[in-house]
C-alpha cells in the first residue's frame, strides 16, 4: 500500500540529508509505528507519503514514493487526497472552518460527496472521537486535544485508504487517547485501513502495531521489523520494555498485561521494600496562591472556584481529561486569561502588572511553542530572550544546547520539528529565570531522550529554590518528577495530594510500572532498578539483574 525506494531528502542548507536512502513497504490493512529520536526526520518521511515533501516544503527529494500504485513525484497532496489522510503534529494550523461540525463535513465538499452521505459520515465520526457535546462550538475555543481529535475527525470523513498520523495523542488525555487508538484499531481490523503513526508516547500505541519503523536519524539507516524485536535495539522504549530489560523477559512485553504475566517473581521479590524516598514536598516561601479563583470565557467557566497555592521546592503537575481547565488555570497565573478571584504571583496580581515586571516572577511555555517564536533563526530567538530579560548573553542558547544540543542555530523557527520548537520556547521562557515556571504540555513531541533532559532541567530549577507547575497528560513525567498533583474535572480540583498518593489510586493516571507492580507502590523503572540492586544478590531470581538473566 505504501513503498519507499531509495528515498532521500535533503533541505536547502541543510549539511547533510534529513533522510537518507529509505527503502521499506507497508502492507495494506497494517498499523505502522514510525519511532525515534525528537529531530531524526519522522515528520519528514510521514510528509513523503502525501506529497506534502518535497511539494510544499522545498528541499530536494530523490528515490520514488508510492501510495497505492500512484507516485507522490507525479500527484501533488490534492491529487493524493481520497487515497492518503494526512494529520499533522499542530491541528489548529490545518483548519479551513469556524466549528467542528463545518470542519469535519468540509473535506467531504472538497471532493463532492452528496449532502446525504455526509451527514451520515458527520455524525459516525462525531460519536466515534466522542465529539458530539462539540458539534457547534468554535474550533479557536477548544482545548488542545479537543482541536486533535477533530483534525482527526476530519480526515476520517473522507474515508481515505492510508491514515497518516504524527503525534495524534500528544495532546490527549489518557482516556482520549485510548479511545482514539482504538477508533483506530477498528479500522485497520474491520475496513482494512491503513495506519501510520509517529508517536513519541510509545506506552500508549506500541501494543496496536504491526510493525515499527525506527528512524534513528544523524544518517543512521531507518530500520523496519516486529514491535517486539525493534524495541530490543531502540533507543527509545516505553517504561514497559524497559521493566522487561531490566527483568531480562524474553519475549520483551510490550503491553502491561504481559507484563504482569512475567514479572510474578519480580513482585515476591520486592515483597516488603519500600520504594525510595527521592521526591520532597516544597517547604520554602509561597510562590503563587490563588483564592476562589474564576476563569471564564463567555458565558462558559473553565475554572471554578479554585484555591491552591505553588511553594519554593514544588513541582505540582496539573491533570484531568481535555477541557478540565488545566490551560486556563496556568494562564490566570501568568495574566493571560480573565479571572476573577484573588490572584498572588511573586507579590504581583498579574491581572494588573506589566509584562517586563512579571517576567522575573512567573514564565509560561504554551501548548503551541510558536506562540512565543517570532525571529528568523533560532540563534536570533536566543538572542533576543536574553535583551528581553536583561540576562547574560548567551543564557538562551547555552540552556537550549542543553536540551536539544543538535538544533543548528541558523535554523529558521518554522523549519523545526514540533519537540524543537517546544525547547526553543523553554529556553527563551528560562532565560528570565523567574521563580516559578508553567509548562503547559511540556513533553508534546518530546522523546524519551529529551525527556529525560528535561527533567533534569525541571529538577534543577527545583534544587535552585524555584517551583514549577506543569499541565500535563503525561502519567510517565508526572511520575518522575512531580512531588504533588492536582487533578481537575469540570473546572475544579478533585484531588490534591503526593504524587504516589494521588496517580498510584487512580487507573487513569496511574505509571505502567504502577500497573505492573500493583499492588505495591513503585512508580518507576529507576525505582525498581535501585531497589533491586540494594537488595542480596541472588543468581536464580530472574529478577535480579546481576544475575544471568539480567538486562541484555
Amino acid at each position: 500500500m505504501i513503498a519507499f525506494d531509495d528515498v532521500s531528502v535533503r533541505y536547502d542548507g541543510a549539511a547533510r540529508p534529513t533522510l537518507e536512502a529509505v527503502s521499506f513497504e507497508v502492507p495494506e490493512g497494517e498499523l505502522c509505528l514510525v519511532v525515534g529520536p525528537t529531530g531524526s526526520g519522522k515528520s519528514t518521511l510521514l510528509k513523503a507519503m502525501n506529497g506534502l515533501v518535497p511539494h510544499f516544503t522545498g528541499g530536494t527529494m530523490s528515490g520514488l514514493v508510492t501510495v497505492d500504485g500512484r507516485s507522490t513525484r507525479d500527484n501533488r497532496p490534492r491529487d493524493l487526497v481520497d487515497v492518503v489522510g494526512f494529520v499533522g503534529q499542530d491541528p489548529l494550523a490545518g483548519f479551513v472552518t469556524e466549528n467542528v461540525e463545518d470542519e469535519l463535513a468540509y473535506g467531504m465538499e472538497s471532493l463532492s460527496i452528496t449532502p446525504g452521505t455526509m451527514r451520515k459520515r458527520v455524525e459516525e465520526t462525531l460519536d466515534l472521537l466522542g465529539l458530539a457535546e462539540l458539534r457547534q462550538r468554535p474550533l479557536a475555543t477548544l482545548s488542545g486535544g479537543q482541536q486533535q481529535r477533530v483534525a482527526i475527525g476530519s480526515v476520517l470523513t473522507t474515508h481515505p485508504r492510508i491514515l497518516v498520523l504524527d503525534e495524534p495523542t500528544s495532546a490527549l488525555d489518557p482516556q482520549a487517547a485510548e479511545e482514539v487508538l482504538a477508533a483506530l484499531q477498528r479500522l485497520v481490523h474491520d475496513l482494512s485501513l491503513t495506519v501510520v503513526v509517529a508517536e513519541h508516547r510509545l506506552e500508549r500505541v506500541i501494543q496496536y502495531a504491526d510493525q515499527v519503523l525506527l528512524v534513528p536519524g544523524g544518517g543512521a539507516a531507518v530500520v523496519t521489523g516486529a514491535p517486539a524485536d525493534m524495541m530490543r535495539m531502540s533507543p527509545v522504549a516505553p517504561p514497559v520494555v524497559e521493566l522487561g530489560r531490566l527483568g531480562g523477559w524474553t519475549p520483551l512485553p510490550l503491553s502491561v498485561r504481559d507484563a504482569r504475566r512475567e514479572a510474578v517473581s519480580m513482585r515476591d521479590t520486592l515483597s516488603g521494600v519500600l520504594p525510595p524516598t527521592h521526591r520532597s514536598v516544597g517547604s520554602g516561601a509561597r510562590l503563587a496562591a490563588a483564592r476562589h479563583l474564576v476563569v471564564s470565557y463567555g458565558a462558559a467557566a473553565a475554572v471554578r472556584d479554585v484555591s491552591t497555592q505553588v511553594s519554593a521546592g514544588e513541582i505540582v503537575a496539573v491533570m484531568g481529561r481535555n477541557g478540565a481547565g488545566k490551560s486556563s488555570l496556568l494562564k490566570a497565573l501568568v495574566g493571560l486569561a480573565r479571572a476573577s478571584g484573588r490572584l498572588d504571583v511573586g507579590g504581583f496580581d498579574p491581572r494588573v502588572t506589566k509584562a517586563s515586571t512579571l517576567i522575573g516572577a512567573v514564565g509560561l511555555v504554551p501548548q503551541n511553542p510558536s506562540d512565543l517564536l517570532y525571529a528568523e533563526s533560532v540563534a536570533e530567538e536566543c538572542a533576543t530572550a536574553d535583551r528581553d530579560a536583561a540576562a547574560e548573553s548567551g543564557t538562551a542558547a547555552r540552556l537550549l544546547a542543553e536540551l536539544a544540543p543538535d538544533i543548528p542555530p541558523d535554523r529558521h523557527p518554522t523549519d523545526l520539528s514540533e519537540g524543537q520548537r517546544l525547547i526553543l520556547a523553554l529556553s527563551v521562557v528560562l532565560a528570565a529565570a523567574p521563580s516559578l515556571v508553567l509548562l503547559d504540555e511540556p513533553t508534546r513531541g518530546l522523546d524519551y531522550g529529551a525527556k529525560r533532559r528535561l527533567m533534569g532541567i525541571v529538577r534543577k530549577l527545583v534544587a535552585d529554590g524555584r517551583a514549577v507547575m506543569l499541565a500535563t497528560h503525561d502519567v510517565e513525567l508526572v511520575a518522575e518528577v512531580a512531588t504533588r498533583v492536582l487533578v481537575m474535572a469540570e473546572g475544579e480540583i478533585v484531588a490534591d495530594g503526593p504524587t504516589p498518593e494521588v496517580v498510584v489510586a487512580s487507573p487513569a493516571f496511574a505509571p505502567q510500572v504502577a500497573k505492573v507492580l500493583a499492588p505495591q507502590p513503585w512508580l518507576t523503572v529507576a525505582d525498581v532498578a535501585t531497589a533491586l540492586a540494594a537488595l542480596p544478590a541472588d543468581p536464580a531470581d530472574p529478577a535480579d539483574p546481576a544475575g544471568p538473566a539480567g538486562t541484555p
